[in-house]
Formats: C-alpha cells, sequence, structure tokens
C-alpha cells in the first residue's frame, strides 16, 4: 500500500503505539491528541496499580486437629524436612492469586497433600512460609488448588 505524500508517512498513524488516522482539519490537534493518549494509559495504569495494592483480607483460620490425616502428615514431614511424596515438594509458590499476604518472592513453598484416589497430585497442598523451610513462620492449607486457603493454627 503506498501513502499519498499528502497524508505524511507511516509513522504518523500511530499515536502512542495506538493506530490514528486523522484527516486534514485534525492534524493541528495531533499534539494534543498525544498527549491525551499518554494521560489516558497512564490512568488506566495507576488505576490497575491501585487496585493491585488493595489489602487482602485475611484467611480463615483452621486448626491443624481439623486437618486431613494426610495435610497432618506433610506438615509434621515439613518441620522435619522431608520427605516428600512429590518431587515438586518444596518449590516457591508465587502467589499470583494474591490470596495470602503479600511476602517476597522466595518466601513462600508448596507441598502437595495426597488426594486419595487421585491418580496425579490432585488439588490439596500446604503453603508455608518464612526464612527457614523447617520453621515456617506460617502455614495455609488449600483443598481447591489455590482458589482459597485457611491459615493453619496449632
Amino acid at each position: 500500500m503506498r501513502f499519498s505524500p499528502s497524508f505524511g508517512t507511516i509513522d504518523d498513524c500511530f499515536v502512542q503505539g495506538f493506530p490514528v488516522f486523522l484527516s486534514g482539519r485534525l492534524q493541528r490537534w495531533r499534539p494534543l491528541l498525544r498527549w491525551g493518549a499518554g494521560v489516558g494509559v497512564a490512568g488506566l495504569l495507576s488505576v490497575a496499580v491501585a487496585e493491585a495494592h488493595q489489602p487482602q483480607p485475611a484467611p480463615p483460620v483452621v486448626a491443624a486437629a481439623a486437618l486431613p490425616d494426610e495435610a497432618r502428615a506433610v506438615e509434621r514431614a515439613i518441620r522435619l524436612g522431608g520427605p516428600f511424596a512429590f518431587p515438586k515438594d518444596g518449590i516457591v509458590f508465587a502467589n499470583r492469586e494474591r490470596l495470602l499476604p503479600p511476602e517476597p518472592r522466595g518466601f513462600y513453598r508448596e507441598y502437595t497433600v495426597p488426594t486419595p484416589g487421585a491418580r496425579d497430585r490432585g488439588g490439596r497442598r500446604i503453603v508455608c512460609g518464612g526464612a527457614r523451610p523447617t520453621e515456617p513462620v506460617a502455614c495455609y492449607y488449600t483443598s481447591d488448588h489455590y482458589s482459597s486457603f485457611h491459615r493453619i493454627t496449632p
């Protein structure tokens, strides 16, 4: 496709990375449109940042005695440093769901709680956080593969 010299170059068709075609009468508004597009994008980003930093409510609490037997066995293994049934046990949990309190990457580690009758790892996990894996500051149990968490209390 070839553009006529009166239209301008292909670079003139983009404002802040978005395709925009301006007719002759709107050419004088180009600087204002560029500024407006920048302000609009900045506004959208600031809204996203504000929503991302909203404090999450604390997860509900569950007593360790109320956990399934398999979860209690995994919690004991965590404090003893193993052994664990699955090779992925102890890997870093990124908290992408943002349901746990925000912490730096590497703070949380996840462990599989075996699900009776499951042919794979299932959806039950314990996620513990702290500087030392064998001395967690807090542990959380999920039975629905990270859709919800309960803080484990002694």
